[in-house]
């Protein structure tokens, strides 16, 4: 899947709202836990995070282990990531599988105080799923992310 928006607001700042951190279980309305397991360098770590259920329940929690890294990118900065075999499921959760996953946000030329935040998100949510509940579970996810985070940067 690929997300493309204009956010309101410096690429730091965006960045900083999506990256495994303080900011994100605050705004993301997806996500129910988030903890971050091996910190590696100041902007790379592990992460382990559950999602809420979907489609009034028809997609259960999921849980991920991910490999987290966060850089310069042109302009801009890119957070990426990538799932881990690692650790036990939690119960009550089904493991979801990360292929390689990027957000890459890089400031409008023309609006300094604007960026274009393009994410690529390769998301197997395993399980016993019709491929049209996942569209349409993403599809909203999507949309959701950049409402939330759009109203998490006005605060």
């Amino acid at each position: 899947y690929k997300a493309q928006g204009v956010v309101e607001d410096v690429t730091n700042r965006i960045v900083d709202h999506i990256r495994p951190g303080p900011y994100r279980l605050h705004w993301d309305s997806l996500m129910t836990t988030m903890d971050i397991m091996e910190t590696f360098e100041e902007n790379c770590c592990v992460m382990r995070y559950t999602t809420a259920g979907q489609l009034w329940n028809i997609i259960a929690p999921r849980e991920f282990v991910d490999f987290s890294y966060t850089t310069n990118y042109e302009d801009g900065l890119l957070t990426c990531g990538i799932s881990l075999d690692y650790g036990e499921v939690r119960p009550d959760f089904v493991r979801g599988f990360n292929h390689p996953c990027g957000w890459f946000c890089v400031p409008l030329k023309d609006y300094p105080n604007h960026s274009l935040l393009t994410g690529y998100i390769q998301t197997e949510l395993r399980g016993m799923l019709p491929q049209s509940a996942v569209d349409t579970a993403m599809a909203s996810t999507l949309a959701n992310f950049y409402s939330d985070l759009k109203k998490a940067l006005k605060t």
